[in-house]
């Protein structure tokens, strides 16, 4: 069902995929928008247990096209750097692919919301449960469960893992 990474000297162990993600401050959620369009939208996430979480608007382009197609990519670049005189970037990425479900649950919900509030204000423990709870009933929050994911990093970063690692 899915495929295989061509270049598989420079894909990524699940081990290093997952501590990308838990690095991530922000990805782009990829989902089948309107009219056969694709929608892909940045956002800030957070990863919990295999799974992604995210919190939004109760209405819009991305609940709309979720609720039509659950199956979503979602892909976040932890390295970018450019070497121009090389004609090339060094780079490290990881698409996760999955089924994004909108969550009713509000014990579920809460959970998730403390895990992306404490991610991105860990120092205002007091502060975010106040956040939450005003805006708890007008916020929707997202979780992708992950079914496949992929890490990919420049050939140039994976000799120097390989050479550090002589294991490998």
């Amino acid at each position: 069902m899915f495929r295989t990474m061509r270049r598989g000297r420079q894909q990524l162990t699940d081990e290093e995929s997952i501590a990308v993600l838990r690095r991530g401050t922000s990805g782009v959620l990829a989902a089948a928008g309107d009219d056969g369009y694709p929608y892909a939208v940045p956002l800030s996430y957070v990863y919990h247990d295999g799974a992604l979480f995210f919190h939004c608007a109760r209405t819009g382009h991305k609940l709309d096209a979720i609720r039509r197609c659950e199956k979503v990519s979602f892909c976040v670049i932890d390295q970018d750097t450019v070497v121009p005189e090389r004609y090339t970037t060094y780079f490290r990425s990881v698409i996760a692919f999955g089924r994004a479900h909108i969550l009713e649950d509000a014990a579920e919900k809460r959970a998730a919301i403390e895990l992306l509030a404490e991610k991105y204000s860990p120092e205002f423990e007091a502060g975010r449960k106040q956040e939450i709870d005003s805006l708890f009933d007008r916020m929707c929050v997202v979780r992708i469960t992950i079914d496949h994911m992929t890490g990919k990093q420049a050939i140039e970063l994976a000799k120097r893992a390989a050479a550090a690692d002589p294991q490998q």
